[in-house]
């Protein structure tokens, strides 16, 4: 679904709302050239006590570490952010709703230094269901290995969420699509599996649960720490440091992505390997469940990582 088509009318821009179609920026903005800009996605659920934005603080958190890692000046407070969001989900009667901050390097130079171009800060917010699909939840999606490689932490950071460095993920995402499948895994410069194109991966071996970490070119997921957290309260063992081999995801018992946007979703074969019995896994489905009765706050517990609205 377009923009077009959703009953979005609002952003917020530099400490200003503005009406969805003067939210512009011009054809020579630093950031549209050279990539340099920072986001993050982040959900809005729709909550037996009210909508909720999750683990807001979280997200603000990384926005301004990977401002930092890029010179970037944020000069709105964490504060400030949060009202604006807040209200902007209230402008706009969004419930639920998926919410993008995004500050870049904006209009002033074309030098590749950045140096005299000012940081716009953007927030803007949709409705937005199941990234992978609605089915993809419960049944799970096919994907293949790309050809393409996740960047090295050596080349650039891999712990930032930047603009520039999607590009990456489009390509492989793209490939993987082109060829029928979901979605893609990619594996570092080492040959060992990093993570999807917009997700991080699990893997489910005899009760244990594997998920690759910083080590391997990933960006550690806000959803991943939360199913790390969900998974050890109840009673397995993560290794959240894993070196996984390509060979060990076809031998898996199970495999599940993780993301703001992919949520909690089987993968249910990869290059037309059918995982386990090619269904959601016993733990997947577990972990699963224990996020939505979280999210959707069917449960008390992790209050403080919700912002109320």
């Amino acid at each position: 679904m377009g923009f077009d088509e959703m009953d979005v009318d609002t952003i917020w821009k530099n400490g200003e709302f503005l009406d969805w179609e003067d939210a512009t920026t011009h054809v020579l903005t630093h950031a549209l050239h050279y990539g340099s800009g920072v986001f993050e996605g982040v959900r809005c659920y729709d909550t037996e006590q009210g909508p909720a934005v999750f683990r807001w603080d979280e997200h603000l958190d990384r926005l301004f570490d990977s401002a930092k890692m890029y010179d970037m000046d944020i000069e709105h407070s964490r504060e400030e952010l949060t009202e604006a969001t807040l209200e902007l989900l209230d402008r706009q009667d969004l419930d639920s709703a998926y919410i993008r901050p995004i500050a870049y390097y904006g209009y002033d130079s074309l030098g590749v230094s950045p140096n005299d171009c000012p940081t716009d800060l953007v927030l803007a917010a949709w409705p937005w269901g199941a990234y992978l699909g609605e089915e993809a939840l419960e049944e799970g999606v096919d994907v293949m290995v790309s050809s393409w490689r996740k960047h090295a932490s050596s080349q650039v950071p891999t712990n930032v969420k930047t603009t520039g460095l999607y590009v990456n993920s489009m390509l492989a995402g793209e490939e993987a699509r082109r060829n029928g499948y979901v979605e893609a895994i990619v594996l570092n410069k080492e040959g060992n599996v990093a993570e999807g194109p917009g997700e991080n991966i699990f893997m489910v071996n005899d009760g244990e649960i594997y998920t690759t970490g910083p080590a391997q070119s990933i960006l550690e997921g806000i959803t991943r720490d939360t199913v790390i957290t969900l998974a050890e309260e109840r009673g397995y063992e993560v290794h959240d440091e894993a070196v996984i081999s390509r060979g060990q995801l076809y031998t898996a018992d199970e495999l599940f992505f993780t993301g703001s946007a992919a949520e909690v979703t089987p993968i249910r074969s990869v290059d037309d390997t059918e995982i386990g019995a090619g269904t959601r896994g016993p733990v997947t489905e577990e972990l699963q469940q224990a996020f939505f009765d979280l999210v959707e706050r069917r449960t008390d517990d992790h209050d403080d990582w919700f912002a109320y609205l």
